[in-house]
């Protein structure tokens, strides 16, 4: 009994350090893969902890190597948008201007009923009054209702003063990440006739250039929201 509650409270003590060093993602934005090293991590402090045949060192070295490997993922991830697409995934479109995409259903193993279970907990009970519907990395649902089915909010109550002489050649249904990471996502200018040249071009009319710019949004009328990479504190 004393060794098993040594071993208890060694085991909670580690993992409470090894949590607070990987961080909040591991709760937070829980994917697929956080979900395996949890349980991984896990069963090994559980085993450490009950089975009397496991040496403590190994018990301890199997969990610093899992949380190790865990940090050296998450260190790739943040630096590599690529290694972050092998890794994690990316959001998938599952309904399109209101169309059902089957074939990306099939594609994620996701049938009907799953599908409209995620709509109702996002209080969505028809598909007709859905625009546009993208599957996270962690499993969950994001919505974007058709104009016509979207609350009223206050700003559209508000008469608009000035109309914007942007040109818009084609519609954005929804923002689209156009910058992340100080790099240009070429592969979502694409659809809509857009380029590389374009974004820098937006840069510079912006007074800034890609090497200042940590994310980009491009607007549905058109606009470029511009986060840079220098953050500015208010005190």
């Amino acid at each position: 009994m004393v060794e098993i509650f040594a071993r208890a409270v060694g085991a909670f003590v580690v993992l409470l350090l090894l949590t607070r060093l990987l961080g909040r993602k591991q709760v937070s934005q829980l994917t697929f893969f956080n979900y395996i090293t949890g349980i991984s991590i896990g069963t090994i402090a559980g085993s450490l902890t009950v089975d009397p045949t496991l040496k403590v060192s190994s018990g301890f070295v199997s969990l610093l190597t899992w949380c190790g490997l865990t940090l050296l993922v998450a260190f790739f991830d943040v630096k590599s948008r690529s290694f972050r697409k092998v890794i994690e995934g990316e959001p998938v479109i599952v309904i399109k201007h209101g169309k059902i995409l089957e074939h990306v259903l099939k594609k994620q193993r996701l049938d009907m009923d799953e599908l409209q279970v995620l709509l109702r907990n996002k209080d969505v009970f028809s598909i007709e009054e859905v625009d546009y519907a993208i599957l996270e990395t962690n499993g969950e649902l994001s919505v974007l209702l058709k104009e016509q089915k979207q609350p009223l909010k206050r700003g559209d109550m508000a008469m608009p003063t000035q109309t914007s002489a942007r040109p818009q050649a084609v519609q954005i249904p929804m923002p689209i990440q156009v910058i992340a990471d100080g790099k240009i996502i070429d592969e979502n200018l694409q659809p809509f006739n857009l380029n590389m040249a374009w974004g820098h071009d937006q840069l510079a009319q912006a007074g800034t250039d890609l090497s200042e710019v940590f994310y980009a949004e491009l607007q549905q009328d058109g606009t470029l929201y511009i986060d840079k990479n220098t953050d500015h504190f208010i005190h």
